[in-house]
């Protein structure tokens, strides 16, 4: 027997947070692929790019303001977050040789991590995972787990002890 297509579960929508993380990283790799200015760039997220269809499914409405945190912070803090990711990267590596999409990922995540004490590095990761399965069929987000969580053991120490 053959399933109906409107008997198929709907892809759940993301939460406000999740959603702005996932608009956050779009907007960090269309600025640093296209080199589109800040201004620019929010701009179009806030007024018609949240809550598009991503992938099948409905991402929701975003926290605008958390994103425009996260890339704000980003741009603000770049000096300081591409270093740590750098020494988060297995000996070899550099932010440099990454894929675009997961430098925006990193640099989100690591925004969070070292700026953002008010949100659990737990939650961070999670979501943070979650946003690399977006992207990628492959093993990107266990990378992804992997360099946030050596990342959090270095920015917020005082959490593991």
């Amino acid at each position: 027997m053959k399933a109906d297509k409107a008997s198929k579960p709907a892809k759940p929508v993301l939460g406000p947070r999740t959603a702005a993380r996932l608009g956050a990283v779009q907007a960090l790799y269309q600025m640093d692929v296209v080199q589109a200015p800040v201004a620019d760039v929010l701009a179009e997220f806030g007024s018609w790019r949240l809550g598009d269809d991503f992938e099948a499914g409905q991402c929701g409405p975003a926290d605008f303001a958390f994103l425009r945190d996260i890339v704000t912070g980003v741009l603000r803090e770049q000096l300081t977050i591409d270093p740590l990711i750098n020494d988060a990267l297995a000996e070899g590596w550099s932010l440099n040789r990454l894929d675009s999409i997961l430098r925006a990922i990193l640099r989100a995540g690591t925004f969070e991590l070292a700026f953002r004490p008010d949100v659990p590095f737990k939650v961070i990761i999670n979501e943070y995972v979650q946003v690399a399965g977006a992207f990628f069929a492959d093993d990107e987000y266990r990378f992804v787990n992997g360099a946030l969580d050596r990342l959090a053991r270095v920015v917020r120490a005082a959490d593991f002890k």
